[in-house]
Order: structure tokens, then C-alpha cells, then sequence
């Protein structure tokens, strides 16, 4: 199962569209996990229709219109791994107790919010990534976003895609 992961797209205001190789994985992906900070319907609307499956929750900078139709927080099996997704996580220092504290049921927690990728686990195993932003690199040398595979109930080829600089 290939998994699509991604956060922060903030359309129109950060970019007026999405990275085309950010739309090539959301085609051939299985399932396309969003944490949140969509900022227009619209974006939503795109993901629907393209994503085989999209698991997508909302973020601060999301408007009524989209948390009405998401959740703060989504649940989902993938290939026998359960997943969360939360848009925010709070501050760095402490994250992977207050994460594992905070989601003892949960196998990954794909966050956003920082706009900062990051790849740990934490004490009792819980595994903490967030995609990035592939539209807003903020202090990072590139807009991210990630890919990974689920195969007997792993996670595996969890990989940080690099968007190059717009030209």
C-alpha cells in the first residue's frame, strides 16, 4: 500500500497551485493523508477527487467551510497500522511523550503545523512524521512532502520528497 503524506498546502495564499509532483503522487497512491491547513474549499474539493482514499483533518488556518467537512483529528487502518492525524502537536520539546501520551492507540501520527519535516519515535514505539509543507518551505531549504509503504502491518520507505525551488 503506498501512502501519500502531506500537510500545510495553503492555497491560495502561499501558492496559487499545488507542486505537479505533489498531484503525480496523489495519483498513484492508495490512500493520501492530510494534516491540515488546506486554507480553500477548493484544495479539498482537488484532493477528493484525485485521491483514491484521503484521510484529511482541518488546521488553525482553516475556515468554517472546511471544518465542517473535516475532523481535528482522523483515525484510520492501513494495511494493519493504525494511523492518526492531528494538525498540531504543540512545541518541540516534549512532542514524542505528549504524542504517545496523548495516542497510546495509535502506530504513526502524521502531524503538520510547523511546516518543518520530522521523522522520530517515540518511547513504546509510536512513529511521529510530518510531510512538511509542499508549498511553503518557511525556514527550510525546500517545500517537502513525504511518501512511505505499508506492507504486513510495517511502515517502510518512508521517504522526504524535495520540491525544487519555483522558478
Amino acid at each position: 500500500m503506498r501512502l501519500l503524506l502531506t500537510s500545510d498546502t495553503h492555497l491560495p495564499e502561499r501558492a496559487r497551485e499545488l507542486p505537479p509532483s505533489l498531484i503525480e503522487e496523489m495519483d498513484t497512491a492508495d490512500v493520501v493523508l492530510h494534516a491540515g491547513d488546506w486554507v480553500d474549499v477548493a484544495t479539498l474539493d482537488l484532493f477528493e477527487t484525485r485521491a483514491r482514499r484521503l484521510v484529511g483533518v482541518y488546521g488553525n488556518n482553516d475556515g468554517p467551510g472546511l471544518r465542517s467537512r473535516l475532523p481535528e483529528v482522523a483515525r484510520v487502518e492501513c494495511g494493519g497500522l493504525r494511523f492518526g492525524v492531528v494538525h498540531e502537536t504543540g512545541a518541540t520539546r516534549g512532542r514524542e511523550k505528549r504524542c504517545a501520551d496523548r495516542f497510546p492507540d495509535l502506530d504513526v501520527l502524521v502531524f503538520g503545523h510547523s511546516h518543518i519535516p520530522w521523522d522520530t519515535t517515540a518511547p513504546g514505539g509510536l512513529r511521529l512524521l510530518n510531510p512538511g509543507s509542499p508549498t511553503d518551505r518557511r525556514r527550510q531549504p525546500y517545500r517537502t512532502y513525504m511518501t512511505a509503504q505499508v506492507a504486513d502491518a510495517r511502515l517502510t520507505d518512508v521517504r522526504l520528497h524535495r520540491i525544487p525551488p519555483r522558478t
